[in-house]
């Protein structure tokens, strides 16, 4: 039953996100900022409009799009290490995907490895600055230790990764360019269902292929961030699409008819794989706050309602929670309180566990996917309306938005401890492991960040840390004491699953 409720409920503090997200595939199957940079980032002019399924001049409209759209999309080559790489070709397909293959797909990649020289996943990209800035997925960049940018003109180019989110499957890379074609962001709070959209990308080696198709529906969760591992406080609110998207189309541009930005293609719903449909695409103000977060501080900055919540559209978790905990609660519209995280502010602000809340600021909250987009475009410190029914009454009160440590203030990465900068935690080996494993030494790796400095030099959850910089380490505060402050190369002995033993490295950001 335990493991069933871990499924079922998510029992996660709602966490702000930045910015941007990609287009990948799951498996089977706005709040604008005002402090944002504008000289980079800019949006569409507040008056902007859709064309209806009956307009008369809609094929004219998608070609003003497309002609739009497909100079600012890029395609992004994944290059990687075989020894290290955690995340193949296939990884990241079956990821996003699914294996249509039967399970074949780990085999078949064994097989077919590509060779150093040669990508080992593509993916799409979105410019969004004259002088190169450029929105893709955090698994299309996922382990990589080269990135390839190629404009639609086929000028290709080496890119920086400025930052990732596993959280909202997005990245921000950069190439050294100026006066490239770039999108400008909409405001994705503006669309309807029904309206038409296109997707534009790169499937299946197919370069700058545009589909169109309209909105099928907004606000969707359909849990692939929070279900692969790879998001610790997931915000998924999509925009669901039936414009044709297939593997490659990653990170791609989802556009009005206007050619501007209103989505960044993230996932598809198929029992093969391939497009069946339904396609997922994450909203552009979402995007947008996440991005502006990475290039402006360096990282993205969360800000938490710091509570635990159970969806009540979600008929399954309802069933289960009240089993567990012989209550009696409804399914219905909005999110139920069942607890408070540390340091949280809307207990601070009032609110009690059994509260169901209805609405942030003029957001109606109607599932969890709605409260987590409604948080993830803020940051710690900004305020937020909060309408709650008690009782069977309504009131409201204001909550202040904290950090993770309860800070009410944005952070850059100098203010970031040991731990958060390189991606991982530590539990230490206990004495009795250290001595039927022969070793003298070592910690216990827990929490790898995806994109983290652990991450890329191939350590995952559970492997063992023997010694950093040639120093023996049996607690995260050796760790910490060994890096604190420190600059240059960083030098880490490890062992793996199996037993193997490496000494791989980086250098301390």
């Amino acid at each position: 039953m335990k493991s069933t409720l871990k499924k079922l409920l998510p029992f996660a503090v709602v966490g702000v996100v930045s910015g941007a997200t990609t287009v990948g595939a799951i498996q089977y199957f706005g709040h604008g900022s005002n402090n944002g940079d504008q000289s980079y980032f800019t949006t569409s002019a507040p008056n902007t409009s859709f064309a209806g399924m009956n307009t008369g001049a809609v094929g004219d409209d998608f070609v003003k799009a497309a002609k739009t759209t497909v100079p600012a999309v890029v395609t992004i080559k994944n290059y990687q290490s075989r020894t290290a790489s955690r995340a193949t070709e296939q990884d990241l397909f079956d990821y996003f995907f699914g294996d249509p293959f039967g399970g074949r797909g780990q085999q078949r990649q064994k097989q077919q490895q590509a060779p150093d020289n040669m990508p080992s996943g593509m993916g799409s990209g979105v410019i969004i600055s004259p002088d190169g800035y450029i929105i893709s997925n955090n698994h299309v960049v996922a382990g990589a230790n080269k990135l390839e940018v190629v404009l639609s003109n086929k000028k290709s180019y080496i890119a920086t990764l400025v930052g990732t989110d596993p959280n909202t499957d997005i990245s921000l890379l950069k190439i050294e360019e100026k006066g490239l074609p770039y999108l400008n962001f909409a405001n994705s709070d503006n669309i309807e269902v029904g309206q038409w959209v296109l997707a534009v990308g790169n499937p299946l080696g197919l370069n700058s292929t545009v589909t169109a198709g309209i909105v099928s529906a907004k606000g969707r969760g359909i849990g692939i961030l929070g279900s692969q591992g790879k998001a610790s406080n997931p915000i998924e609110s999509f925009i669901q699409t039936d414009a044709a998207i297939n593997p490659g189309n990653s990170g791609g541009a989802l556009v009005n008819t206007n050619g501007e930005l209103i989505g960044i293609n993230s996932a598809i719903q198929s029992t093969t794989g391939y497009y069946q449909g339904y396609g997922f695409a994450v909203p552009s103000n979402l995007a947008r706050k996440i991005v502006e977060d990475i290039k402006k501080f360096g990282i993205v900055q969360r800000g938490f309602l710091g509570v635990s919540s159970l969806d009540l559209s979600n008929d399954q978790q309802v069933q289960a929670y009240n089993k567990q905990f012989k209550t009696n609660i409804k399914s219905g519209a909005g999110v139920y309180v069942t607890g408070f995280g540390d340091n949280s502010g809307a207990e601070d602000a009032g609110l009690k566990k059994g509260d169901i809340i209805t609405k942030i600021d003029n957001y109606e909250i109607s599932d969890f996917a709605d409260l987590s987009m409604s948080i993830g475009s803020k940051r710690p410190g900004d305020k937020v309306q909060v309408t709650y029914s008690r009782n069977g009454k309504e009131a409201t009160t204001n909550v202040t938005l904290r950090d993770q440590k309860g800070g009410t203030s944005t952070r850059t990465k100098a203010d970031l401890s040991v731990t958060e900068k390189i991606g991982a935690e530590f539990d230490p080996l206990t004495e009795r492991f250290k001595t039927e494993y022969g070793l003298n030494s070592g910690v216990v790796t827990k929490n790898v960040s995806e994109g983290g400095e652990m991450a890329k030099i191939g350590i995952v959850d559970n492997y063992i840390i023997i010694e950093i910089n040639g120093k023996p380490v049996n607690s995260q505060k050796d760790i910490e004491s060994i890096l604190n402050k420190y600059q240059g190369n960083v030098q880490v002995k490890f062992v793996d699953d199996y037993g193997r033993m490496y000494t791989k490295g980086f250098k301390m950001p």
